[in-house]
């Protein structure tokens, strides 16, 4: 046998070497495989724990950023959070304006029908009394909507046995009302002179139903 015979049978038997040794530390990929790691799947079990942990290891803003860290508030909207994990408070507080605009008008209005749904009986009742009253007495209201100058959730509480959650906001909305008697003249208010006005009202809503509207449940200032 020539030298160069030799010498090819002598590469040939390094390359197989090497290969050889290369799948015997780096393993064989077949088909669509992840990225390398840490030599071992990670199991369901492993995802839950990472998640828990990036939920569990820092403050909620959403939370704190709405009231005091810490407080009974902060507690119940947490209790909230971990019944229905996908209930915001920054998201509650943006429907509560406009259910505060949408409710206002209606009452200013004398069209409660409208929103019934998101009454509860009592507040219904209430605002239907004054809007008879009104009429009862021929007065009319022209009302125009400015716009909601300042929203801020006062108090949370949660009942985790019912699953019932109370959310009380502080509203200061402007407003252009005007009221005349019956035969038209103006006895409260100025047209086109808007005026505050500051109420406190509690939302409230179970947990985790399937309705996912709020229903207001108390007025006050």
């Amino acid at each position: 046998m020539n030298s160069p015979i030799i010498q090819l049978l002598v590469l040939a038997g390094i390359a197989i070497f090497l290969i050889l040794r290369l799948k015997s530390v780096l393993g064989t990929r077949d088909g669509f495989e992840g990225s390398p790691q840490d030599g071992r799947r990670e199991s369901p079990s492993d995802t839950r724990r990472q998640d828990f942990e990036v939920i569990e290891g820092g403050p909620d803003y959403d939370i704190i950023d709405n009231v005091p860290e810490g407080s009974d508030s902060a507690q119940a909207l947490a209790e909230m959070k971990r019944v229905e994990p996908s209930f915001g408070v920054g998201e509650f507080l943006q429907g509560a304006r406009g259910a505060y605009e949408m409710i206002l008008m209606a009452f200013e209005n004398a069209k409660l029908e409208e929103v019934a749904p998101f009454l509860s009986e009592d507040v219904f009742e209430a605002f239907a009394q004054v809007v008879d009253t009104r009429e009862e007495q021929g007065l009319s209201v022209e009302a125009e909507f400015i716009g909601v100058r300042e929203t801020v959730l006062k108090e949370a509480r949660f009942d985790t046995e019912t699953r019932r959650a109370e959310l009380t906001v502080r509203f200061v909305g402007e407003l252009v009302s005007v009221v005349r008697d019956k035969d038209g003249e103006i006895i409260e208010g100025k047209p086109g002179q808007p005026k505050r006005q500051k109420d406190s009202w509690t939302f409230e809503r179970i947990m985790g139903a399937d309705d996912p509207n709020w229903r207001l449940v108390a007025t006050g200032e």
